[in-house]
């Protein structure tokens, strides 16, 4: 019996090419399309529900509020921008580049109706911190119990 069970750590060649091969052939379905945008800068997002509303917190260092697009729209939150390359210097070879930089958009889904009007947003140290207080009807409400 012990020998007709397959071993877990030996996969067939398959599956093997595919785990490796997958990557490669994302980027070149999103990359190499023309219809489809380069997005190289893309920050990380963070959202949490408070009893009060939703905070997304985003990673955009170097970013001025300016540079930024807020909207809320269909229960989503869009944040869009572009984050400037900056100036070459004369004089200088550059033996590696590592900062992103370009456009990008994020469309993130709200977990419960938000009032959009007392929306409040600020950037410090380079986090951009979100605030979206929930509507009246998704504010949770405890109904007390009689005896």
């Amino acid at each position: 019996m012990k020998g007709t069970l397959t071993p877990w750590t030996k996969f067939p060649r398959v599956l093997g090419d595919v785990e490796f091969e997958f990557p490669r052939w994302m980027n070149r379905i999103f990359e190499d399309g023309p219809t489809v945008p380069e997005f190289k800068f893309v920050p990380e997002a963070n959202v949490a529900e408070t009893e009060k509303g939703v905070e997304v917190t985003l990673e955009v260092p170097g970013m001025k509020p300016e540079e930024i697009k807020l909207e809320v729209r269909d229960q989503a939150l869009i944040v869009a921008g572009e984050k400037q390359e900056e100036k070459e210097e004369k004089g200088k070879t550059f033996h590696r580049i590592e900062r992103r930089t370009g456009m990008f958009r994020r469309i993130i889904p709200l977990p419960v109706a938000v009032d959009e009007t007392k929306a409040e947003a600020a950037i410090t140290e380079g986090v951009l911190k979100i605030a979206l207080p929930k509507t009246m009807a998704a504010v949770p409400k405890t109904i007390p119990i009689k005896v």
